[in-house]
């Protein structure tokens, strides 16, 4: 028995290098940071280095699946898909850093941002791999420790300030309801581990009401990383105050993370995944119906965040109120419970990564030169930075789901797999509120393009760094490209789906 519990540590531990290099560079970046005082960007230098190795490692795990450490994490193809998508964010963040003014201010020291990023991406790593509900504590509780101080590191703003706070406070309540979630189910079942919950549920009689009030509390905690109502109320006022590349970092790689752990906890625990009904949709193993509930999440967030979208005037906070829709959105793949569903899901996310990346680093590069993230300050823009305001049209239309861009065929195929599934109110709900959405994008392209150009004709045009410009385009071009050729990613995520370690 030692000897193969050796074998298996060995196994684990070479699956373990992607984790392990973000650690490293974790470490390194803040020894570096020490040591060359006088470089602010060497630790970033650093994280891209580790991010790039950790990329090599990744490349290397394909087709693995495999339960590491005692089946405690995942190395499967559904895990290495969420891995790549927040690796790349955490990669463009570190880009967009360098362009970001309000960064640089006050001689501020940046080798703990960039390490904290690092940081916050090992722990998003282990979530989307964990199998086990302590192991899913600990890794949103290590990425939440560095999200908490990100959001609040130029701490000599007010909003940023009250921004950290008001995180803090929110991720405390949401930790103190999962974990007390955690304690129910495990004092239900008898153990931790996701599967062993499935066959304890599908073999025993469970206390109906127990079980579901132990479940959605540690919804409640996956719920508030993924900003789907009513579990949103931190969301505004962080986005808002937070630095935008956090407000972006949040939006997309902690997002991916959170719904990654919905994903895998509800099919690993929940799901009788030895057979399927006529539909293809996956048979729940106890008496409650989690399609449904989650389906009401899905509208309440979609509704809510783009009728209050409608009425906001600072960029950041309408584009936080549009993620609280887009999780509503990628919810409705969710609920139907299909492998076509979940795998909308993670076409979506790798549109939503270009779209909404960009659409943050354009908000960057304007408030380096207006000073401003008002929608009001934006009249006539258009004219005076035109590549950034054809590459902002386009991450619009895509976040709206407008033809041609890859916003297009990630919504398209959510709502396909919900019609699919006989979901037709919820497509329809879904439906309406992607027209609802239109309104307030449209609002940002008129102020661009329509109002105040008059003011704006004798101005000279913003000139922006070159290697900026590249960064931007390497967003823009694949949101256009991966809708005339979709089908690298849309295979890629196809088989992914349902590889779960059982």
């Amino acid at each position: 028995m030692i000897d193969q519990f050796i074998i298996e540590l060995q196994k684990s531990i070479s699956l373990f290098k992607p984790e392990a290099t973000l650690a490293v560079t974790f470490v390194v970046a803040l020894i570096a940071d020490l040591i060359f005082k006088k470089s602010k960007n060497i630790s970033g230098y650093i994280s891209l280095i580790g991010f790039i190795v950790t990329f090599y490692f990744l490349f290397w795990q394909k087709g693995q699946n495999y339960g590491t450490f005692t089946q405690m994490l995942s190395v499967d193809p559904f895990a290495l898909f969420f891995k790549f998508l927040i690796l790349l964010t955490s990669f463009f963040i570190i880009l967009m850093s360098f362009f970001s003014k309000e960064l640089y201010i006050n001689n501020r020291s940046l080798g703990e941002y960039f390490s904290l990023i690092a940081g916050m991406t090992f722990g998003m790593f282990l979530l989307v791999g964990a199998n086990n509900l302590i192991m899913i504590y600990l890794a949103i509780e290590t990425m939440s420790i560095s999200s908490y101080i990100l959001a609040g590191y130029t701490k000599e703003i007010h909003r940023a300030s009250e921004a950290s706070l008001k995180y803090v406070i929110f991720g405390a309540v949401s930790s103190g309801l999962m974990i007390y979630g955690i304690s129910i189910l495990f004092g239900l079942t008898g153990t931790l581990n996701l599967f062993e919950i499935n066959n304890f549920i599908a073999n025993n009689n469970v206390n109906i009401y127990a079980l579901f009030f132990s479940v959605f509390l540690i919804l409640a905690g996956i719920g508030y990383k993924i900003s789907a109502v009513p579990f949103h109320f931190w969301t505004p006022d962080v986005y808002e105050g937070a630095p935008i590349t956090i407000t972006a970092l949040l939006s997309v790689a902690s997002k991916a993370a959170g719904f990654a752990v919905l994903i895998r906890f509800v099919k690993a625990a929940f799901i009788d995944n030895t057979q399927l009904d006529s539909e293809g949709i996956w048979i729940l193993i106890s008496n409650i119906d989690w399609r449904f509930i989650i389906a009401v999440l899905s509208v309440l967030s979609m509704t809510l965040g783009n009728l209050v979208a409608l009425w906001q005037t600072n960029l950041k906070r309408l584009l936080a109120y549009s993620s609280i829709a887009h999780a509503g959105y990628m919810l409705m793949g969710v609920a139907v419970m299909t492998d076509a569903g979940v795998t909308a899901v993670m076409i979506y996310f790798a549109s939503y990564l270009f779209m909404n990346l960009g659409a943050f680093f354009v908000v960057t590069l304007l408030a380096n030169k207006i000073g401003s993230e008002d929608i009001d300050d934006y009249k006539g823009i258009g004219y005076r930075a035109p590549i950034l305001g054809v590459c902002m049209v386009v991450f619009l239309l895509s976040l709206t789901g407008l033809p041609p861009t890859f916003g297009f065929i990630g919504k398209w195929m959510v709502f396909s797999a919900v019609l699919e599934s006989n979901f037709i109110w919820l497509a329809v709900i879904g439906v309406l509120n992607s027209v609802v959405s239109l309104f307030y994008y449209v609002k940002i392209f008129r102020n661009m393009y329509v109002r105040g150009v008059e003011e704006n004709e004798n101005k000279e045009n913003y000139q922006f760094h070159p290697i900026a410009i590249i960064v931007l385009l390497l967003l823009a071009i694949p949101t256009i490209l991966f809708c005339l050729y979709p089908g690298p990613i849309a295979n890629w995520a196809a088989a992914s789906v349902g590889i779960f370690l059982g």
